[in-house]
């Protein structure tokens, strides 16, 4: 639902990766193709995985990772879009299971049935991205309309240095 101000809404989903800690690439890059952002965290991404305090500045909202109360208002409108940015092995196996345990994975869950379209960065090791169950959970979102950028292990290449991680991707698979 676009805002008052015109500006389309995105929710960012963290998950807890260590490449988390540059979050703030992505609400930039979102920032400057006018959107305005919230940000839902895993409990396990809001331990440290990212500055939070800076993170709430550069969007002007509090990080949501609780679930509100009844009768309490909505921290953020409706999203026109979310992207999923890192995410981790868990949290795709457990959104494309439906196990909405979590803030997080209920909002990845909620998108489905509303029709908001969703990106998705993976963030999965090598080791954990050959189980099967990922594979599946891979094909069952994709068959849901969810959009993949490049899978990212963080494995170091031949010479030590870690490979970018492609957060502007995000949203250029949200464009038509």
């Amino acid at each position: 639902m676009t805002q008052p101000d015109g500006k389309p809404f995105l929710y960012v989903v963290v998950c807890a990766a260590g490449i988390a800690a540059d979050v703030s690439k992505l609400i930039t890059a979102a920032q400057e193709r006018n959107w305005e952002v919230g940000v839902i965290a895993t409990p396990v991404a809001l331990g440290g995985f990212f500055d939070t305090a800076a993170v709430e500045a550069q969007t002007g909202r509090p990080i949501r990772s609780a679930w509100r109360t009844p009768g309490d208002p909505r921290p953020f409108p409706p999203p026109d879009a979310v992207v999923v940015a890192p995410a981790t092995f868990n949290t795709v196996n457990k959104w494309a299971a439906g196990l909405a345990d979590t803030l997080a994975v209920a909002t990845l869950c909620e998108a489905y049935g509303l029709g908001v379209p969703v990106a998705v960065l993976p963030c999965v090791a090598d080791a954990l991205a050959a189980h099967p169950a990922y594979n599946d959970s891979l094909t069952r979102l994709r068959g849901m309309g969810v959009r993949f950028g490049e899978p990212y292990s963080g494995e170091p290449d031949e010479h030590g240095r870690r490979p970018e991680f492609g957060w502007e991707r995000a949203l250029d698979l949200l464009d038509p």
